[in-house]
C-alpha cells in the first residue's frame, strides 16, 4: 500500500510542483492587485528574466528589452486584477505582456523613421526651392541671410515654419501630419516666427 502511494508521488513530482507554482503565482497577482508591493517584487524576482529574454529575442537590443521590461510590469501593477487564471499560466500571461510591448516598440519605431524620412525629404526639396524664390524677391544677399535664419532655427520649429509657409499646409493638416496636438503646431509656429523676426530685425 505504502509503496503503491510512494510509485505515484515519485512518477508524477513535476506536475505536483508545478500545480504549486501555478497557485503560488495566482496568488501573488491576486495580492498585487491589491497594492501589495511585496508580491508584486516577488513576482518580479519569478519572471523577469523569462520577459527579459523574450524582449531582448524580438528587439535584439538589450537597452531596449529593459525598457520593455520596465513597461510591462507598470501593466501588471495596473492590470493584474484582469488575469484570469482560468485562462492560462501567470508566466504564459506575462510573456504575451511582453511580447505584445516589444512589437509596440518596433512598430512605433518604424513609424517615427517614415516621418523622419519623408520630413527629411520635403524639408530638401523645400530649401532648394526657397533659397530660389529668396533669391528672386530680396537678392542673394537678403536671401542667403534669410535662409540662414530659417536654418537656425530649433528642429521643430523650422519644420512648422516650412509646412505652414512653404508647403501651403494648414496648422491643423500640420499637426496630422506630424501625429502632434494642434495647440502644439501653433506654439511652434508662434514661436518660430517670434525668432525669425528677432534675427530679421538684428
Amino acid at each position: 500500500m505504502h509503496r503503491r502511494w510512494l510509485g505515484r508521488l515519485v512518477f508524477c513530482p513535476n506536475n505536483v510542483n508545478e500545480s504549486a507554482n501555478q497557485d503560488t503565482d495566482d496568488e501573488l497577482l491576486r495580492q498585487i492587485a491589491d497594492g501589495n508591493r511585496a508580491a508584486f517584487a516577488g513576482f518580479y524576482d519569478r519572471y523577469a528574466p523569462l520577459m527579459f529574454s523574450v524582449a531582448t529575442k524580438i528587439l535584439n537590443d538589450s537597452g531596449e528589452a529593459e525598457d520593455v521590461l520596465q513597461e510591462t510590469f507598470v501593466q501588471i501593477w495596473n492590470k493584474a486584477a484582469t488575469f484570469d487564471p482560468h485562462l492560462g499560466k501567470a508566466s504564459s500571461w506575462a510573456a504575451i505582456l511582453t511580447r505584445n510591448k516589444a512589437i509596440d516598440r518596433i512598430r512605433a519605431a518604424q513609424r517615427r523613421s517614415r516621418l523622419e524620412e519623408s520630413a527629411g525629404r520635403e524639408f530638401a526639396i523645400r530649401s532648394e526651392v526657397n533659397e530660389t524664390v529668396n533669391e528672386l524677391v530680396y537678392g542673394h544677399d537678403k536671401a542667403k541671410f534669410i535662409h540662414q535664419a530659417i536654418c537656425g532655427l530649433p528642429l521643430e520649429q523650422r519644420q512648422a515654419i516650412e509646412l505652414s509657409y512653404f508647403s501651403g499646409l494648414t496648422q491643423d493638416e500640420i499637426a496630422k501630419k506630424l501625429n502632434e496636438p494642434l495647440g502644439t503646431i501653433k506654439a511652434r509656429v508662434r514661436r518660430g516666427l517670434l525668432k525669425l523676426r528677432d534675427r530679421l530685425e538684428s
